[in-house]
């Protein structure tokens, strides 16, 4: 029988206008970037999280930003995915990721958090690490001293063009994942 739930694409970030351009907040920028090209808006307040909804390929889409903060964002994902017509194999999480290289992005159909706080949240809350997950690469091309500090500064003004690029390209896997699955997906974009 057909899944007939609808997907759900979570991004995650931290809430507030100081957090909006760190390298923590692209779950929330390339949530942004689908609502603008699916032309809805991120407003419904709903589980601690801001919800708009679009159609991809005929399927309903919801986007979701959880407003927990990262390390608590399992707990409004954990009760988003409790409605009905929501279900963790339609769940995508899409996440900044330490250990890539900036500019490259990894999609999985499961695995572990490998250190990423939001990730551990949901993992924990879920009880499953069994969920389809879109990691975005921040690590520079130098050491980095304090992770927890440098995750939370903007991006430099010399990475507007690979970010913008990284995140159109991020847009078009998540369609990807959702007209042909992740296995297509992962195949053109890993």
């Amino acid at each position: 029988m057909a899944d007939v739930s609808n997907w759900l694409v979570v991004g995650l970030g931290n809430p507030g206008p100081q957090y909006e351009k760190t390298r923590h907040n692209l779950g929330f920028m390339l949530v942004d970037m689908l609502a603008g090209r699916l032309q809805t808006q991120i407003k419904r307040d709903e589980c601690r999280a801001l919800i708009g909804r679009g159609i991809i390929d005929n399927q309903t889409v919801e986007l979701a930003k959880p407003q927990t903060f990262m390390n608590l964002s399992g707990e409004s994902v954990s009760c988003l995915i409790a409605k009905d017509d929501r279900s963790v194999k339609r769940l995508i999480v899409i996440s900044d990721d330490l250990a890539l290289p900036f500019g490259t992005m990894r999609i999985r159909p499961q695995g572990s958090h490998g250190g990423q706080n939001g990730l551990r949240s949901i993992i924990d809350c879920l009880k499953t690490q069994e969920f389809i997950r879109l990691r975005i690469g921040i690590q520079p091309e130098h050491p980095v001293a304090d992770a927890s500090r440098f995750v939370l500064e903007n991006f430099a003004k010399g990475e507007a063009e690979t970010l913008e690029k990284t995140l159109d390209i991020a847009a078009d896997a998540v369609r990807c994942i959702i007209t042909d699955g992740v296995d297509a997906a992962m195949a053109r974009f890993n």
